[in-house]
């Protein structure tokens, strides 16, 4: 007998939802420290679906096991995020996500969705460092972007999120802009400004 249609997406929903669905209790409320991607996938090879923030609610539904990325959903967007970069409430301190999540007892989670390849120009395991402190953000003028656009670096992937603040591993090469202070790379997909000495992100293009 063949199913009938409310059936079929009955069961095709069920599908659906079984990459995300946890029972309520094990959601852990949590607020986004910064600027935070939300990512279709643990990893910063997927695309971003949406962005939590900086002392934005996030729900955290669990974190992969032995990785920092945690299933997450941002005001209605799910997906994934950087668990660094999360904090949450804790015996009535504010701890990271990534330092405590025993104490928190938040679950462990697997990702079932598919694979994203990249072509990453250095290699997947390089990290993005910080950031240790907050820095300004600055205003390029409008001439820098036109020159990025007009003049694309090569991509690099670096585990963890592009961030306000974060050091930019020695292993990546930037680009230098003319007549500026600042230098530019594509970091996980986004084109960034660098202060070339600490090689700190000072501004993300989003």
């Amino acid at each position: 007998m063949k199913n009938s249609p409310l059936l079929l997406g009955l069961s095709a929903t069920a599908i659906a939802f079984s990459v995300f669905t946890l029972p309520a209790a094990a959601a852990t409320p949590a607020t986004a420290t910064t600027d935070l991607n939300i990512r279709s996938g643990p990893g910063p090879q997927y695309p971003a679906v949406g962005l939590a923030g900086r002392g934005s609610a996030v729900v955290v539904d669990g974190c992969i096991e032995g990785s920092r990325w945690c299933q997450v959903d941002a005001n209605g967007t799910r997906g994934w995020a950087y668990s660094t970069y999360l904090s949450a409430n804790e015996g009535g301190t504010t701890v990271v996500i990534e330092n405590e999540r025993e104490a928190l007892s938040i679950p462990t989670v697997t990702y079932e969705g598919p694979a994203v390849e990249t072509t990453a120009s250095v290699p997947m395991g390089g990290e993005l460092i910080g950031p240790v402190e907050a820095v300004d953000a600055i205003e390029p003028p409008a001439t820098v972007r036109t020159y990025i656009d007009g003049n694309p670096s090569d991509p690099v992937y670096l585990d963890g999120e592009v961030v306000l603040g974060a050091t930019v591993p020695e292993t990546v090469t930037f680009r230098e802009i003319p007549a500026y202070q600042y230098r530019y790379v594509r970091v996980n997909g986004q084109p960034v400004l660098v202060e070339p000495q600490t090689r700190r992100i000072v501004y993300v293009y989003r």
